[in-house]
């Protein structure tokens, strides 16, 4: 793995605020055009140690991850908190379980990190994004399962750092958990937000999302680094943003469902002038609407 680590360009991080950074992937999926680097991960840096947050989408990436962070900083890193288990965020944990990091992660992603689909997207990376995805790569879980209620924070202190867990309503998966670093007002989000870009939405609760959105404007948060996309600094803006796209969705799919309209007809009848000039528009806004045209046709076989 040292070899291939050594093929993956070194990491920089981008100073947000006093105890605050990131290292932003690049836009797109993983690929290995870029080196499977198209999510965002973040670290907070205290007085006794770091918390990291994702470790980024290969072992490689994590190495990369962890150098970026000793780089800016000799306190040890105490803590990875996995925002969810989609294969661009996590699979730079071992990195930072071999530099003895606690890994934590939301008790409802319990068997997600080793699900059927867990499985089938390893042994796709492992062909997408050879060599820094192979047979030697594990899917590790967490050495602790958090249990955080919906509408609730479970804070924590290390250090001189005050922070909050936040969980996401099982917004963009189950097990979405968010982290909120209070001294510098930043949040870090996962993928549920994303900033100046369409989100991936496929078979998401859209429902949950609206919450989880509701959730991330009491934080109060003035800076909002998403899964994937730059850090946000105008946050009341991205957040109506992706708030109007899913209200949108949840229109017009649920009235062609309601009304037994064929999803193709739906989807070409659809005005996405508003969104249809945002990056990742043409990735992922069929995905998006056909996943929810399934959501309000399961919402709608559920009504009395």
């Amino acid at each position: 793995m040292e070899a291939a680590t050594a093929a993956v360009p070194v990491l920089h991080a981008e100073h947000l605020a006093p105890h605050s950074w990131y290292l932003r992937g690049e836009a797109g999926a993983a690929s290995r055009a870029n080196f499977g680097f198209n999510s965002n991960a973040g670290f907070v840096v205290t007085s006794d140690g770091v918390v990291a947050f994702d470790s980024l989408g290969t072992p490689a990436l994590g190495a990369r991850m962890l150098e970026a962070i000793r780089a800016v900083t000799d306190q040890p890193v105490r803590m990875l908190v996995i925002s969810h288990w989609h294969a661009d965020h996590f699979y730079g944990a071992a990195a930072f379980r071999t530099a003895h990091a606690r890994v934590l992660a939301l008790d409802s992603g319990r068997e997600a990190w080793h699900s059927e689909r867990s499985v089938a997207r390893l042994a796709q990376r492992q062909v997408d994004l050879a060599p820094w995805v192979d047979a030697h790569t594990q899917l590790l879980g967490a050495d602790e399962w958090i249990h955080v209620p919906v509408g609730t924070r479970l804070h924590f202190r290390l250090g001189d750092v005050d922070f909050d867990f936040v969980p996401g309503a099982g917004a963009h998966t189950p097990e979405d958990l968010m982290l909120y670093c209070e001294q510098d007002g930043v949040l870090f989000a996962g993928d549920v937000y994303f900033s100046g870009r369409i989100p991936y939405v496929g078979d998401a609760d859209t429902r949950a999302w609206l919450t989880a959105l509701d959730g991330i404007a009491a934080t109060h948060a003035r800076i909002v680094v998403p899964g994937h996309g730059p850090a946000s600094r105008k946050v009341e803006p991205d957040i109506a943003m992706t708030r109007d796209y899913l209200l949108y969705l949840r229109r017009v799919m649920g009235a062609a469902a309601r009304d037994l309209i064929d999803f193709d007809l739906a989807y070409r009848q659809a005005d996405w002038h508003d969104w249809s000039a945002l990056p990742a528009f043409a990735d992922a806004n069929r995905i998006n609407a056909y996943g929810v045209y399934l959501e309000m046709e399961q919402e709608a076989l559920a009504q009395p």
